[in-house]
């Protein structure tokens, strides 16, 4: 009988009750905050990590997590009886992550284990995750979790806009030509990830209320009419990310939409009041 676990890092910010159902274990990437060091939505949730943001001139910076983060997961799972590990991580093209734990596979003999660099984050990375755990959990076996988890990577559309791209700059997420998409007076750069998973500039637009306007047009022709799967993803603003939901829903035949919040480790580099939508379209 299959039993193939689900792994994942803190950035995606599954939502607690997927994470009981589907049993995901979650390997949180940390927080350096001066001597300080957090773990990533254990130490620090994103309240307590905008609540400090904003009283605080020092940026903090992050870092993934270690080798040995990932082996005692494995292990605990071959523990548990797990006959194979699927691990949908943070795209490598912002995150050391997938490299740690590929050096961790390398050390771990006792059941196999398939890395997924999911090219995205956050919201994104939680459709590939479901994706993965629904087939694991309907009994697939770990080529058949693995498929799944890639067919999402390679349908996936992800556009966010950001207030400012200074965040992104300075923790060196974005290249230096972006980053003058988001320096003159109320523009705002619609942001993407590149076929590399790294972010990049699409275009910028004047106004937040414009950029959210142009996020939903994006979305639609992704969509193109077809029913999509749809993630929206805030940081720190509920209130306006419930109604870009809304409006969302009225533009897009949505077959599933869920709301997350950046994690802090993701809020550390995009900034307060960031908005993205991840969709892709059912076959």
């Amino acid at each position: 009988m299959n039993n193939i676990a689900i792994v994942t890092d803190s950035t995606a910010n599954i939502p607690a009750e997927w994470v009981e159902q589907y049993a995901i274990r979650i390997v949180p990437l940390k927080i350096h905050w001066g001597s300080e060091t957090y773990l990533d939505g254990i130490d620090l949730t994103p309240e307590e990590f905008y609540r400090r943001l904003s009283s605080n001139k020092q940026l903090p910076t992050t870092s993934q997590p270690s080798i040995q983060d990932f082996l005692k997961v494995f292990e605990s799972l071959a523990d548990e009886g797990a006959t194979g590990i699927v691990v949908p991580l943070i795209s490598s093209g912002i995150s050391g992550t997938v490299d740690s734990a590929q050096a961790a596979v390398r050390l771990f003999t006792r059941v196999p284990v398939e890395i997924i660099d999911t090219q995205i984050t956050s919201m994104g990375q939680v459709m590939i995750i479901l994706a993965a755990a629904r087939a694991a959990e309907q009994g697939a076996s770990l080529q058949e979790v693995r498929q799944a988890a890639d067919e999402v990577v390679n349908r996936l559309k992800v556009f966010f806009a950001v207030d400012t791209v200074e965040y992104l700059h300075r923790g060196g997420r974005i290249n230096g030509a972006s980053r003058y998409f988001g320096t003159a007076l109320d523009i705002k750069p619609i942001l993407f990830f590149n076929s590399e998973g790294k972010i990049d500039a699409l275009e910028r637009v004047r106004t937040k209320k414009k950029a959210l306007q142009r996020l939903i047009a994006l979305a639609e022709q992704q969509a193109d009419g077809r029913p999509v799967h749809v993630g929206i993803v805030h940081a720190n603003v509920p209130q306006a990310a419930q109604e870009f939901r809304d409006e969302v829903e009225k533009h897009l035949k949505c077959k599933e939409i869920f709301t997350v919040e950046f994690s802090p480790v993701i809020g550390v580099h995009v900034g307060p009041g960031t908005i993205g939508i991840a969709l892709y379209a059912e076959n």
